[in-house]
Formats: C-alpha cells, sequence, structure tokens
C-alpha cells in the first residue's frame, strides 16, 4: 500500500509565502501523477495543479503565477510553493498520487489535508 505524509500548512497572512511537501512511500513502482486539491468551507473540492512523470503542468487559473508544482522523484515527493497569497486561498489543502505498485496493481492515494489559512 501507499502512505502520503503531508507537511508545511499554517496560518500566514495575505501576501506571505508558504510550502507544501507530500511525500509517498510504500510498495511503489513508478509514479505517474501527483496533484494538488484543495477545498475551502463551504464549497466543494477543487484541483489546484497537477504534475505528470514528465514534468508538465496544469493550474487552476486563481492560482496561476502565485503556485508552483515540483516534484522530486528520487524522494516520491510532491511540492506546492505557495507565494503571494490571499485569504481566498484559505483551505485544507490535500495531495493525489496516482501511480503503480510492485506487482503491477495501480494504485490512487489521497493525503490526509493541511490546513491553510491566510489571514487579511
Amino acid at each position: 500500500q501507499v502512505q502520503l505524509v503531508l507537511s508545511g500548512g499554517g496560518l500566514v497572512q495575505a501576501g506571505e509565502s508558504l510550502r507544501l511537501s507530500c511525500a509517498a512511500s510504500g510498495s511503489i513502482l513508478r509514479i505517474s501523477t501527483m496533484a494538488w486539491y484543495r477545498r475551502a468551507p463551504g464549497k466543494q473540492r477543487e484541483l489546484v495543479t497537477a504534475i505528470t512523470s514528465g514534468g508538465s503542468t496544469n493550474y487552476a487559473d486563481s492560482v496561476k503565477g502565485r503556485f508552483t508544482i515540483s516534484r522530486d522523484n528520487a524522494k516520491n515527493t510532491v511540492y506546492l510553493q505557495m507565494n503571494s497569497l490571499k485569504p481566498e486561498d484559505t483551505a485544507v489543502y490535500y495531495c493525489r498520487v496516482e501511480g503503480i505498485l510492485y506487482g503491477s496493481r495501480s494504485f490512487d492515494s489521497w493525503g490526509q489535508g493541511t490546513q491553510v489559512t491566510v489571514s487579511s
């Protein structure tokens, strides 16, 4: 099985930065897509950004130019650098990792979520 450990959430003021990380461990043969989602109070969960194994990325319009996703394949870790944070970025952030386990079974795992709160 795959375990995801998130770190880096917290409380910041508008305009400040935070960096989230999500490390995957387990019987992982290969990781394909790594992504960050968020759920703001009273809203549905939304895709923030994703990165493929080849390094292609996509971003929600609301975070383009402010957030950057990256990955360290050697560490099975995905990062989310969040700059110029706004109060509307306040949410619980989740990572999602998809790939293949040893034994050729696919997996699709979610982290437990980390709270990001941006005060005005």
